[in-house]
């Protein structure tokens, strides 16, 4: 009897070393909250522990995962490996991979403030051609050391505590041995199965990140919930672009929403302007005064925006960008598509045929052309620009190799040539352009580690050491003042309309801005120096996505194309909406309220007026049926269209 208890121990240590998995996990669920409690302002106890318990069914499955190959070399039946050595090994690859599991969720406790959401295999298709992420990485373990000394210090509890799976070798029959051995990892292989799937009934699908929100009361809190190692194990290969069929008849499709916009060519006046877009890195509403007059004493880090905004520029109260990464905001803005579950550019159906406002301009005699400081290749954004048929591209490389500028002696040392300058060169490049011309600018100095250039340091210091943004705002802002002077002397200015936007907002200190639909709050301005387009605040929603039909409608383009948007300038106030998506919970703004859906179910209504949504209303409010209909056409025509490369006309 005393040799089967000792031939049982390799299954007690392999159950006692995962409850140490479970702490590692615990504790890195802890430095996230801690991490990022600026978020979650009103999260009471209660649903804290709600939303812990929620976190063990993502923590089971990752922990089972990772620790797969361990449980293996622990339990497979052969007595040869029950050396000293042999164990030693497994106890190293168990230290070693939960060690690294920690490490993910406490690095990913960092970016997640940029982001809101758990990062997923994506990441590494985003950032693929950046040459600085080790500067990148390095600034920020300076800057959370304590989170090496947390690694540390857990790293040397696993060893100390790592229980040895030494069974009894020498008395024991090999048969007994080969008998015991095989049934504990027999016992353990439905456990494991079943806690990989996140459940034990036959019927049950595999867990994935959406299944979060089962627990949450806000899309944000699913970063509570999930882990990063779950996350990255559960996107490998996905397809994440699933039809549901809400509307079986096409034609009752097509009369809630339609994407293919047909011109009407009896009313429409055609206009030849150049367009220019400029993309703001980080370019959150929270830092433009104009947007916050509500906010007492806060005037904003944005003067020159500002005072374009008061003369002549036109704007939208409720103005919001379609995705929280600078991936997600090129196709917004540039081809009127948003981000619905995964970057459009980083899936499968990146091969798609993809038009955009640089393709339709195209095909009126513009000429198009792609501004950004950084190198060619980074964040993919070339090969964007290259699909909706840019026909010219210029980088930091371009921008170094012409004799008029400064080369690299304006490179910032992270991400490439800083704003003013390539503002700059951008100014000078258009103006040796044949008119009429299509542009876009997206710009780099506002993104982390927000360092403002060298000329400037003294000009625009750290005023709040919580919110370093706020100085490179100032620079930005500084910079396309700048670029407005000199396009002011240009022949094409007068002729031209002029798109400020931002890819994604940011850091914010701001409670409403904190919350699921503030972090998507972004500006929308339109600025037509001959007065055309009109000027002023207007009280309604805009979007990115509705950039691009809003600027072929005023040119009275006059061919079908596609998008998800609308023309801001024809489309009542109260008519106007928009769309995001973020951890499983589609956001639909409409009727002055905003609508969170998770592909099944309404899972919450708030007031536009319930600026830190606090009052659920499901259920009270008269549109919530026609806000779910509306937005379950948009979605079945987005996942349709994606999946059947359907998004030209």
């Amino acid at each position: 009897m005393k040799n089967y208890a000792k031939l049982l121990r390799p299954l007690g240590s392999v159950l006692v070393n995962l409850l140490l998995a479970y702490v590692v996990y615990f504790v890195a669920r802890i430095a996230f909250l801690l991490e990022n409690l600026s978020l979650y302002p009103d999260l009471s106890a209660a649903h804290l522990l709600e939303l812990l318990r929620g976190g063990l069914t993502f923590d089971t499955s990752a922990i089972l995962y990772t620790n797969a190959l361990w449980v293996v070399m622990v339990l497979f039946p052969l007595h040869l490996k029950e050396t000293r050595a042999w164990h030693r090994a497994c106890r190293w690859t168990f230290v070693v991979v939960n060690t690294l599991c920690l490490a993910v969720n406490l690095g990913d406790s960092v970016y997640f403030r940029f982001a809101t959401r758990r990062t997923t295999t994506t990441i590494f298709q985003e950032f693929e051609n950046e040459g600085n992420l080790g500067d990148i990485f390095l600034t920020e373990a300076v800057s959370h050391w304590y989170f090496f000394l947390l690694a540390a210090v857990v790293a040397w509890g696993l060893w100390r505590l790592y229980r040895e799976p030494v069974g009894e070798q020498k008395p024991c029959k090999l048969a007994t041995y080969y008998l015991v051995m095989t049934l504990s990892l027999l016992a353990f292989a439905p456990f494991c199965v079943a806690g990989m799937r996140g459940g034990w009934t036959r019927d049950i699908r595999p867990i994935t990140i959406s299944n979060a929100n089962n627990y949450c009361d806000r899309p944000t809190e699913a970063g509570i919930v999930l882990n990063t190692p779950f996350s990255l194990i559960r996107t490998i290969g996905k397809n994440n672009f699933e039809v549901t069929v809400y509307f079986d008849s096409k034609a009752e499709l097509e009369s809630v929403f339609n994407p293919i916009h047909l011109p009407d060519t009896t009313s429409r006046t055609p206009r030849t302007k150049n367009v220019v877009v400029i993309i703001i890195e980080s370019f959150g509403r929270e830092y433009i005064g104009s947007y916050n007059r509500h906010v007492p004493g806060y005037k904003g880090y944005t003067p020159f925006t500002d005072s374009l905004l008061a003369n002549g520029a036109l704007t939208y109260r409720y103005s919001y960008c379609n995705g929280r990464k600078s991936i997600d905001g090129m196709p917004s803005i540039l081809s009127s598509i948003p981000m619905f579950v995964e970057p459009f550019f980083l899936s499968p159906y990146s091969i798609n045929h993809v038009s955009g406002l640089a393709d339709c301009l195209n095909q009126k005699g513009y000429e198009t052309a792609f501004f950004h400081g950084a190198e060619r290749g980074s964040m993919g954004f070339m090969a964007f620009a290259r699909a909706t048929k840019f026909k010219e591209y210029y980088g930091r490389e371009d921008f170094v190799a012409d004799r008029r500028t400064r080369g690299d002696k304006d490179y910032d040392g992270w991400w490439g040539i800083s704003d003013e300058p390539f503002m700059q060169y951008m100014c000078m490049k258009q103006t040796e352009m044949k008119q009429p011309f299509m542009t876009a600018l997206f710009t780099l100095s506002s993104h982390h580690p927000f360092r403002v250039p060298e000329p400037y340091k003294d000009v625009f210091k750290e005023e709040n050491p919580d919110m370093p943004i706020y100085k490179v705002i100032r620079y930005t802002d500084m910079a396309l003042q700048h670029f407005f002077t000199s396009a002011r002397q240009q022949p094409w200015f007068q002729n031209t309309i002029f798109v400020i936007t931002s890819d994604h907002t940011n850091m914010t200190a701001i409670d409403e801005y904190k919350t699921d639909l503030g972090g998507f709050c972004s500006p929308v301005i339109f600025y037509d120096p001959s007065g055309e387009m009109g000027s002023g605040m207007v009280d309604a929603i805009a979007q990115q996505t509705d950039i691009m039909p809003t600027i072929l409608e005023h040119l009275g383009y006059d061919q079908p194309y596609l998008t998800f948007g609308k023309d801001l300038l024809s489309t009542p106030a109260d008519s106007t909406w928009a769309v995001n998506y973020l951890n499983g919970i589609y956001q639909y703004v409409k009727y002055g309220h905003v609508l969170q859906f998770d592909g099944q179910r309404t899972r919450a209504v708030y007031s536009l007026d319930d600026r830190l949504m606090k009052h659920n209303l499901i259920g009270k409010v008269p549109q919530q049926p026609q806000m779910e209909r509306e937005l379950k056409a948009i979605i079945q025509q987005y996942m349709e269209r994606m999946t059947e490369n359907r998004l030209t006309p």
